[in-house]
């Protein structure tokens, strides 16, 4: 199934720890620098499609969560070259040291085009793999009869992470 652009608010993804002291803050004010910065962007939609995650560049249609209008990631349908192609566009995080304590992630998302079936996942893995199948945990799934995909406006969203010493999430 084919989907629009599920997106990540500017300055709005944020990990605390339980103690609200923030390890990890991205804007995405320049998605060209997440590789550099330990993130993985791993499209492994079926066919692969022209785009993978990229910045927010459409500020017609919408505009960032905070920040300058563009500071977001996207991701669409053009992620799979055809019609009923599978998406399954990976943005994995940085290894975040969490102490064991559990921290929450909290982030923001919206679609631009509330006519589509958009599903995000946001999954952990402890340690430091980027293999995609160590993503065991499911913590949410937004897009589903539970938690339905926020259209026309951001919302923010909050999970708690496991307690363990270090990992990464994905959407």
């Amino acid at each position: 199934m084919k989907s629009t652009k599920f997106l990540l608010a500017a300055a709005g993804l944020a990990l605390a720890a339980t103690s609200h002291a923030q390890i990890l803050t991205e804007g995405f004010d320049d998605v060209t620098t997440l590789p550099g910065a330990g993130w993985v962007l791993n499209n492994v939609s079926s066919p692969v499609g022209e785009t993978g995650w990229f910045q927010g560049d459409n500020t017609s249609a919408m505009t960032a969560h905070s920040g300058a209008e563009n500071s977001y990631i996207a991701a669409n349908f053009l992620n799979t070259s055809e019609q009923g192609g599978v998406i399954d566009n990976w943005l994995i995080s940085p290894e975040l040291a969490l102490g064991g304590i559990g921290a929450t992630l909290e982030f923001f998302t919206r679609t631009a085009d509330p006519g589509f079936s958009d599903v995000l996942e946001v999954r952990f893995s402890s340690g430091s793999s980027t293999d995609l199948a160590s993503f065991t945990t499911l913590l949410l799934t937004i897009g589903d009869a539970t938690t339905p995909y926020p259209d026309s406006d951001w919302a923010a969203f909050e999970v708690l992470l496991p307690s363990v010493a270090s990992g990464r999430f994905a959407f």
